[in-house]
């Protein structure tokens, strides 16, 4: 099982009057070829759940074992790092090099890689993320426009060529076409990653992209669904405090005018809608 967490806790100031309890017994697994979105209010537990996946945070009590790597017992914080990347909210504050080749190559580095090894992995990096290497490779990040600040600060997380992609709202302070640009390019990296775990706000991104939904409240898991399942159990959703996507709200108007309209995504949307208005006799 490449992700599988039990019975899972955290507070934070555990020792202090005014702790915290972030989650509260989590369990869930997580399969290669699943694109796992994680929705929840503010506060829910999200960004502490994610934490647990590369060792940012440690274990207080449950587990969590990642790809055969069992993080509540000793382990290689390289190894497990290689193996999970994550992209956190706005990641291009994480830059920091002279050039974009320097930049995305930290990481290789770090793993005391031979250079031709890590140069190989920084071009097919920048590539990987729509970029033309020897156009950017000598520039400075920090002089880069906000969507190529992020793909540089993505490239450098895939030259760790991990096995496992978590993101923490991807398309945060992006314009409409900065977002469609990110998710273009994250659908494109399943192609490339086993997993990939993506945080958002953005019921639309989520449905649009996730196979699997894991809905958090007050650190607890709710349970895990499908996109066609949370359609269903909306009730789940709304008591998140987080409201329905687009589809949803258009299958219900779309059912108040008698039509049989129940989508999870734009294409189930639209293909029911051109089966429902030719069985009305209204499209030859």
């Amino acid at each position: 099982m490449p992700i599988e967490i039990k019975n899972l806790n955290y507070i934070y100031n555990p020792k202090a009057p005014f702790k915290k309890t972030a989650l509260e017994d989590i369990s869930m697994q997580v399969n290669d070829g699943d694109f796992l979105g994680i929705i929840g209010h503010t506060g829910s537990g999200k960004s502490t759940l994610i934490s647990h996946l590369n060792g940012l945070i440690k274990i207080q009590s449950g587990s969590v074992i990642v790809d055969d790597i069992e993080l509540s017992k000793k382990y290689n914080y390289k190894e497990l790092r290689s193996k999970v990347g994550m992209v956190f909210q706005y990641p291009e504050y994480q830059l920091f090099d002279s050039s974009v080749e320097r930049d995305v190559g930290f990481g290789p580095r770090n793993l005391k890689l031979p250079p031709d090894e890590i140069a190989a992995r920084v071009k097919q990096a920048i590539r990987l993320v729509g970029l033309d290497y020897d156009a950017i490779k000598d520039r400075v990040p920090f002089e880069l426009s906000g969507g190529q600040m992020r793909r540089v600060a993505l490239a450098g997380v895939l030259a760790m060529k991990p096995k496992i992609l978590v993101l923490d709202e991807p398309t945060a302070g992006l314009d409409p076409s900065g977002k469609k640009q990110i998710l273009d390019l994250i659908r494109s990296l399943r192609q490339e990653i086993s997993i990939i775990i993506m945080i958002s706000h953005n019921m639309d991104e989520i449905f649009a992209n996730c196979n699997r939904i894991a809905v958090l409240s007050d650190g607890k898991l709710k349970g895990v669904f499908s996109p066609s399942e949370l359609i269903a159990n909306s009730a789940i959703v709304e008591e998140c405090g987080l409201l329905m996507p687009s589809v949803y709200k258009i299958a219900k108007a779309l059912q108040v005018k008698g039509y049989s309209i129940n989508a999870a995504n734009e294409a189930e949307l639209t293909e029911q809608i051109i089966s429902a208005v030719k069985a009305k006799g209204g499209m030859r």
